[in-house]
């Protein structure tokens, strides 16, 4: 990347301590799955009023399936909204909106 502010040294420095604290995808993780992580992803994407550089605890360790799911739904404006597609480990689907999640 070589965009602002992908291509700071802070930014690198933020990355790398992220995927040190967390260094398996955090979606894959609470599907019960050890994927390393190789993307560092905004929680709430700049172009949507995130902070560049926010604290460690509002950034994502992802793997690339899911980093590219985010990246999508965050162009589509639905960042806010973005769920893992599939099933918890007991078997329920991880989107509340899904019609099984209906009272």
């Amino acid at each position: 990347m070589s965009r602002w502010p992908y291509n700071t040294q802070r930014w690198q420095r933020l990355r790398r301590k992220k995927l040190a604290r967390d260094p398996l995808c955090q979606a894959c993780e609470s599907l019960g799955h050890g994927t390393p992580a190789h993307a560092v992803d905004h929680i709430k994407a700049i172009r949507n009023g995130g902070p560049a550089f926010p604290p460690i605890d509002q950034l994502l360790s992802l793997c690339q399936t899911h980093h590219t799911q985010k990246t999508a739904a965050d162009m589509l404006d639905q960042g806010e909204a973005w769920t893992l597609r599939g099933c918890n480990p007991d078997g329920t689907p991880r989107d509340p909106d899904d019609p099984w999640n209906a009272p």
